[in-house]
């Protein structure tokens, strides 16, 4: 540890990797809402949160557990394909709520090319919310979807044993992964349906 009359201990928030404060100050400056995209391995959390004197405050947030509870979303909840419907669904909420302009925080993650916190931004992006940002951190439709995930599923159907120990969240929740693109499609129709006005399809 350094020593010497000129160090500071950094914030205890900084110290445990939760923080950037010089970042968070930018963003706080900018006196926007911001789009707040936190992951766990089994869970993915999308919010819009406004700073301000007492603290931050949550407009909007969508859990992919609302997925399962609401629309029957039956894939795991810490994928690809999760993060951008939990993305598309707290971006229809803002909507609802004359939300138009958000800036993305990213917090500590590594802003990684196709990362899930990408595919959260292009679900919100999708319900209509403006975001600066650059089109090549964007994952393509296909990944979206989950077509790599169908794909290697494809290909792993020639061991049996192998795919029931990488897919067996899938199967337990009796759901084929080479039909994931399909699902993904019903519940992303069933989340823009319920929150447009309109009835599930």
């Amino acid at each position: 540890m350094a020593k010497g009359p000129r160090y500071c201990v950094p914030f205890r928030r900084r110290r445990e990797g939760k923080t950037d404060y010089k970042a968070r100050k930018a963003l706080l400056l900018s006196a926007k809402s911001r789009l707040v995209v936190r992951g766990s391995l089994k869970n993915m959390v999308t919010q819009i949160i406004v700073a301000k004197p007492c603290g931050d405050e949550v407009i909007v947030s969508a859990h992919s557990k609302e997925l399962t509870r609401k629309y029957g979303w039956r894939a795991p909840r810490g994928n690809i394909p999760t993060a951008y419907l939990t993305g598309l669904l707290c971006g229809l909420k803002a909507k609802a709520k004359g939300i138009r302009d958000v800036i993305l925080d990213v917090g500590l993650h590594s802003p990684t090319k196709y990362a899930r916190v990408f595919a959260s931004l292009k679900g919100v992006l999708d319900a209509g919310i403006n975001i600066p940002h650059g089109e090549e951190k964007l994952p393509d439709e296909g990944r979206i979807e989950g077509k790599h995930i169908a794909d290697y599923a494809e290909i792993l159907s020639s061991n049996p044993e192998e795919y029931q120990i990488k897919f067996s969240k899938y199967l337990k929740q009796k759901l084929r992964p080479e039909k994931l693109p399909k699902h993904f499609t019903k519940i992303k129709k069933d989340i823009t349906a319920s929150l447009s006005g309109g009835k599930k399809v």
